[in-house]
């Protein structure tokens, strides 16, 4: 069942997403050599909870930490740990908030120090994918809209798309209907409609797309041990149009390129 939201449960939403926007802003200045997974964790650990939430994280289904910090090869659900950062790393930094009984979810990959050119250039175009995605997220379309706008991009640039992890609907839990997976046909699926809020969350590969699961029964990681990046935002479409809940922007044109 997918939960539609009001425009007062929205804005409680927006309010756990300005707190991820806000640690975004800092975390790429924390991703540095050196600096470990841990420390990174406790930082983001003490800014959620300065600011009146609570992770989403600690405590689900037994996950151990706050936050979930995934290096190079690890696609998401990284058990933050005193590995310390590498220079030349990619670090995906992904966090859930709860604040007054609402939640927002929100990831980004940052390079640490100087990163290849090939880790770039992944970065990029797995940050733009999700943009890609985004913008097809208003009233009438479909979620086969976003999910094959997002596998259209990456695999127009020579990437894969992770095809067992999705995206999700978010607001009264962490995880709500609709799925959102990231490859998918046109018009196909759930209508789009008033109301809806999203994470909408692309995990990209360097090769090949087939991730398996670490011991410890969290951490994802690329069977091959290629690169993999993960960005995501929480949306809500409002007046037919999508709002990004997770930015600090106002003005969503400016990611959509309108």
């Amino acid at each position: 069942m997918i939960r539609l939201k009001s425009r007062e449960q929205i804005e409680a939403i927006r309010k756990a997403g300005k707190i991820i926007a806000e640690i975004f802003e800092d975390a790429r200045d924390w991703a540095k050599p050196s600096v470990s997974a841990l420390e990174l964790d406790g930082w983001i650990a003490d800014y959620i909870r300065k600011k009146g939430g609570k992770s989403a994280f600690k405590g689900y289904r037994g996950y151990p930490a706050e936050t979930c910090i995934s290096i190079n090869e690890e696609v998401v659900h990284g058990i933050p740990s005193s590995r310390k950062l590498a220079e030349g790393d990619i670090v995906g930094v992904d966090i859930g908030v709860k604040i007054d009984g609402y939640y927002a979810d929100g990831a980004f990959t940052f390079p640490v120090g100087h990163t290849s050119s090939k880790g770039r250039r992944l970065l990029e175009v797995s940050r733009c994918a999700l943009y890609e995605g985004i913008a097809q997220i208003r009233s009438g379309n479909r979620i086969g809209d976003i999910s094959s706008a997002i596998q259209r991009y990456a695999e127009g640039h020579g990437y894969s798309v992770v095809r067992t992890l999705f995206g999700h609907g978010i607001g009264e839990f962490l995880h709500e209907d609709p799925i959102i997976p990231n490859f998918g046909q046109e018009e196909r699926g759930e209508k789009l409609k008033e109301g809806m809020v999203l994470a909408i969350e692309p995990m990209i590969n360097e090769g090949g797309s087939e991730v398996t699961v670490l011991p410890n029964k969290w951490t994802v990681v690329t069977k091959d041990a290629s690169l993999s990046a993960h960005f995501e935002h929480t949306v809500a479409i409002l007046d037919g149009k999508v709002k990004i809940l997770t930015s600090l922007l106002l003005d969503e044109r400016e990611y959509l390129g309108g």
